[in-house]
């Protein structure tokens, strides 16, 4: 039997790890593969609500989540949390995702304990050990430890081998977050009442959610990335309050993160504003459904640049670099930097321009068709099992 030990620690993660334990769920009954998960609770209540949406109960909780953590303790936090589990379970091979402080640093006590790591989200990269910081630098100390790179894209393959990774090792699946999209979706379409309760959650914060979505004269917005904080995101939210004044039938909806960092300029700029909403952080359901309603989406993460596309929502990115260029090549996403003029022109530009809105919104998705999950456990079937 092949013991597997699936890792993860933040939102983002639980989402596009989700498919995975799903796809391990459904080989339960063959007696191939005994999958455990373990989460390091480096997001605690945002972790807890995407485990309950995909029905997900870890064996294993390190629960390192404190007040004032910075990467110093979520690295030493999870790397002698992981010490115990590997050494009681003895996995043969352990999965981490993508860029996170939990990823590289369960990878790395794999490695400690001579116990293969599978990589999965392999192979983004900017080159730019600053930007994203620390994810950039996360990711490619944690492809260095890793035995097996499970990469979204050719791009990102083709990063790998660039770097000398034995091409034996790497493997195109598409990206998981396209399986967890799609799982969404079907749940929200086919189970009415849990519908209701998503806008009924929404209501909460945006009495008129209904009439807003129907009419899809929105701008869904995210921003929480460390590089952009101060100047950075004075420039995000001075254009947040020039499109909403220029497009008063225009609605803007930010979930706004709790970072300090984040609050006080959103606060500072856009509160009293009538056609912008800032509310809490959303849970996944709540902001599936904004973002398949939305126009357009502005924003400075890394994910939301995959989902997005996969809803044909155009995507503005806030940031200079990216990691995900495949989706600036399709046409989907376009990179506006935080600098106020250029975010502004593009907004107007999307409101006023149909045909500049049509040819972002009809790009192709690069990032697959739902299938990673599948693609990844055979994979490991295939690797183990000889």
């Amino acid at each position: 039997m092949i013991k597997v030990l699936i890792v993860f620690g933040t939102r983002p993660e639980a989402i596009k790890m989700a498919p995975l334990v799903r796809e391990f769920k459904k080989e339960e009954n063959t007696q191939v593969f005994d999958a455990r998960v373990c989460v390091t609770g480096q997001h605690r209540q945002m972790l807890d609500q995407v485990m309950e949406v995909f029905g997900i109960t870890p064996e294993y909780d390190l629960n390192i989540m404190k007040a004032g953590q910075d990467l110093f303790d979520i690295t030493t936090e999870v790397l002698m949390g992981m010490k115990g589990i590997l050494d009681e379970f003895k996995p043969d091979v352990v999965l981490v995702h993508g860029d996170t402080g939990t990823s590289t640093a369960a990878a790395l006590a794999a490695f400690y304990r001579q116990v293969d790591i599978g990589h999965v989200e392999a192979g983004l990269r900017t080159y730019n050990r600053n930007s994203p910081w620390p994810e950039e630098m996360n990711r490619q100390m944690t492809g260095r430890l890793a035995n097996w790179h499970f990469s979204p894209t050719q791009w990102a393959a083709d990063n790998l081998l660039k770097e000398q990774v034995n091409p034996a090792t790497v493997f195109v699946t598409g990206n998981t977050v396209i399986d967890a999209l799609q799982i969404a979706g079907k749940e929200l379409e086919q189970k009415g009442s849990l519908l209701e309760t998503v806008q009924s959650k929404l209501k909460e914060h945006i009495p008129h959610i209904d009439a807003i979505t129907l009419g899809g004269q929105f701008i869904l917005v995210t921003g929480h990335r460390r590089e952009n904080f101060g100047q950075g995101f004075l420039g995000i939210c001075e254009s947040i309050k020039e499109v909403a004044t220029s497009y008063p039938d225009w609605q803007v909806i930010y979930p706004v993160h709790l970072n300090p960092n984040v609050q006080q300029p959103v606060n500072d700029l856009l509160k009293g504003i009538d056609n912008v909403y800032l509310i809490p952080p959303l849970e996944y359901l709540p902001f599936v459904y904004l973002m398949n309603n939305c126009a357009f989406v502005l924003t400075d993460s890394g994910g939301i640049q995959e989902e997005a596309p996969g809803l044909g929502k155009p995507v503005l990115v806030m940031r200079d670099t990216t990691e995900r260029p495949e989706a600036v090549a399709s046409g989907t996403v376009k990179l506006v930097g935080t600098i106020k003029e250029q975010i502004v022109a593009n907004c107007k530009a999307l409101i006023e321009d149909t045909a500049f809105y049509k040819s972002m919104s009809s790009a192709k998705n690069p990032y697959g068709d739902g299938s990673a999950a599948t693609e990844i456990v055979k994979v490991l079937k295939e690797k183990y099992l000889k």
